[in-house]
């Protein structure tokens, strides 16, 4: 499967953005998804996971309440729908699939899409 992730930008903190994460190829409702960021000069950290069916979601504590994921299937694509942002939410993010929910999660995924970049002024 092909991941691409879009819609980052420069905001102000307190705003909104809404990532995408369109993926082609192999069936997509089948794979697990997650979201990954790194900012300059750290380690990629995850920020979220959502489950194939989407009942199933989990966020790093960092953003658990201000930041949603959803995923529309018909369209093959995921959603990260990032709120109330803050200056260290910076950074390039990315999306990740696998069938199986513990490899999204440690990000160890079998697949990786290119990143795109949010960057919060203060």
């Amino acid at each position: 499967v092909q991941l691409q992730a879009s819609g980052g930008g420069l905001v102000q903190a307190g705003g909104s953005l809404r990532l995408s994460c369109a993926a082609s190829g192999r069936t997509f409702s089948r794979y697990n998804v997650g979201w990954f960021r790194q900012a300059p000069g750290k380690e990629r950290e995850f920020v979220a996971a959502i489950s194939w069916s989407g009942a199933s979601t989990f966020y790093a504590d960092s953003v658990k309440g201000r930041f949603t994921a959803s995923r529309d299937n018909a369209k093959n694509t995921v959603f990260l729908q990032m709120n109330s942002l803050k200056p260290e939410d910076t950074g390039v993010y990315s999306c990740a699939a696998d069938t199986r929910w513990g490899q999204v999660v440690a990000g160890t995924s079998d697949y990786w899409g290119q990143g795109t970049l949010v960057t919060v002024s203060s």
